[in-house]
């Protein structure tokens, strides 16, 4: 039984009336809901019906509605290849991104002066404190950069493990030609590393390798890869802990070498057997334009080893033997060479204690060399007596353009040669 309130007739007292029923509704009247299927069911039926009306055969409907699905599919594949090409990250000649990416991975602070001039031609990164793990993130950033030209990591505690990095780097860049990689204690591993990278590299023309700890073992690797190098110009091996036996090796190396114009191996250990062997191959070397052999402990034998090389070498311009330990009897020896050469412009024998007798046997041989090109002369700090200083005068009439540089006697610089006196003149 239907309460009270929903009967027909009158509401009850405090109760809301209820509207009366209405007249019957059509099924598809506006005042039913209506399901959306049905709605949609009747839209393709009357569509079909159209089309049955209005084309002649249903086969040639169905094929240009297969058509259309097809040229619709084409064009929705042709945008998504457009679409993938517009995403693609353009070329970063600097590597910045690969930088950001690198010290990431490393766990290290990405370096602001680095940001900032990684565009330059010429990148001066000394005391950076990078170490192993900077240098191998800032390697990866340096595989890609075309810009830079002059790379000077000095002192940046790199070690071996960091100089494999930046020697994988060279591998790759073809852009890098001056690498300055001096006071990295980079040992035998980094020379390990460094020789393989000049085997296969043909761009980097200045390599200076000053003050890394290289010892006997480090030259071998290094010897192996001066022969097969003929692109490199210039090489710096100063500092290091260089000895005789690194001399035998280096001096066989160095004979064979056709790319190398300078050289400077000072501030080493080289003595006797070593100088010997260094000088045999000068002697050897046809290439060899400026040759640095300062602060080592050559002696007399090695001053005549080199006065040997010097009759046969005519080539090399440049040679400094300052600070070698050579006597009188070594600079005599020596000097028999410069009676014979014709190539060599300047000469340092400073700090050496050969007197002025010996100073005198040098210029002596000077003036007996008809083809003598000498310009410079360099005794600075070796005394030299009147003998010498008047010798000087003869020789250049003969060589007006000889400057002569010695030091000791102040008293007869001052009174006789005030001009020669602790200057070139």
């Amino acid at each position: 039984m239907l309460p009270l309130w929903s009967q027909p007739g009158p509401a009850p007292a405090g109760t809301v009336g209820v509207r009366p029923p209405s007249r019957p509704r059509a099924e598809l009247s506006r005042g039913r809901i209506v399901p959306r299927s049905i709605c949609e069911r009747s839209v393709h039926q009357e569509r079909d019906a159209s089309n049955r009306t209005n084309t002649p055969d249903d086969s040639e409907g169905n094929e240009s509605e297969e058509k259309a699905d097809e040229d619709s599919e084409k064009e929705e594949e042709w945008d998504t290849d457009l679409e993938i090409e517009e995403t693609k990250e353009p070329f970063d000649p600097t590597g910045k991104s690969r930088y950001i990416a690198a010290c990431q991975l490393y766990r290290v602070v990405p370096i602001s002066y680095f940001l900032r001039h990684m565009k330059d031609s010429e990148l001066i990164m000394k005391h950076h404190g990078l170490g192993a793990q900077g240098a191998k993130a800032l390697s990866l950033s340096l595989m890609t950069n075309t810009s830079i030209i002059k790379l000077n990591l000095s002192d940046n505690w790199l070690d071996g493990e960091g100089a494999a990095a930046v020697a994988e780097m060279l591998k790759e860049n073809c852009y890098i030609s001056d690498v300055d990689l001096s006071d990295n204690r980079l040992g035998v591993k980094g020379a390990e590393a460094l020789s393989a990278m000049l085997l296969e590299n043909t761009t980097v023309l200045t390599l200076k390798l000053s003050g890394n700890e290289f010892d006997d073992h480090a030259a071998k690797y290094l010897s192996d890869a001066l022969p097969a190098n003929n692109k490199m110009e210039s090489l710096d091996l100063s500092h290091n802990m260089l000895g005789d036996t690194s001399g035998e090796v280096l001096g066989m190396a160095i004979a064979e070498n056709t790319g190398l114009k300078k050289l400077n191996i000072s501030w080493n250990y080289f003595r006797s057997q070593g100088a010997a062997a260094l000088a045999r191959g000068f002697e050897a070397n046809m290439f060899l334009r400026v040759l640095d052999l300062s602060y080592n402990g050559f002696s007399n034998n090695g001053a005549a080893a080199l006065g040997e090389a010097l009759k046969v070498n005519n080539v090399l311009e440049e040679l400094n033997i300052s600070n070698n330990r050579i006597s009188l009897e070594g600079a005599l020896r020596f000097a028999v060479g410069l009676k014979e050469n014709q190539t060599l412009k300047r000469l340092n024998m400073a700090r050496n204690p050969m007197q002025s007798e010996g100073c005198f046997g040098i210029l002596k041989s000077i003036q007996a060399n008809s083809g003598a090109v000498v310009e410079i002369l360099d005794f600075s700090e070796i005394p030299a007596n009147k003998d010498f200083a008047d010798l000087c005068d003869a020789v250049k009439t003969l060589l007006p353009n000889l400057q002569i540089r010695y030091g000791g006697n102040a008293a007869l610089h001052k009174k006789d040669q005030p001009k020669v006196s602790q200057e070139f003149s």
